[in-house]
C-alpha cells in the first residue's frame, strides 16, 4: 500500500537525521498512528490529515525530508479530497 511505503520511507529518513528532539518524537508518534490505521484497515481521513499536519509541523524546517513528506501527503490524499472550507455566515442573496 502506498501509505505504508511512504510512512516507512519517511521513518527511515527521520532515523538517519542527527538529533532526536521532541519534534521528531511527535513525528514518530504520528507515523505510528498512520501505520496503525493501515494495519487495522480502518482509515479515519480527518485523523490522517491531522497526523500529516503534525508531522509537517514537526519536521517542516528540515528541507531534506521534503520529498519523503510529500510522498506521505500524496498517499493520504488518495483516501479523499481535501475538505473545502465553506463560509459560516448567511448565504449571499442571488444577484
Amino acid at each position: 500500500m502506498a501509505l505504508s511505503a511512504a510512512v516507512a520511507r519517511l521513518r527511515r529518513e527521520l532515523d538517519g537525521r542527527p538529533g532526536n528532539g521532541p519534534d521528531l518524537a511527535i513525528a514518530e508518534e504520528e507515523l505510528t498512528t498512520l501505520d496503525s490505521m493501515v494495519a487495522r484497515g480502518r482509515y479515519e481521513v480527518p485523523r490522517m490529515r491531522r497526523s500529516l499536519l503534525l508531522i509537517a509541523g514537526a519536521i517542516g524546517s528540515v528541507s531534506a525530508l521534503g520529498p519523503a513528506l510529500m510522498e506521505v501527503r500524496r498517499a493520504v490524499d488518495l483516501f479523499g479530497e481535501v475538505p473545502v472550507r465553506r463560509p459560516t455566515g448567511p448565504p449571499e442573496p442571488p444577484g
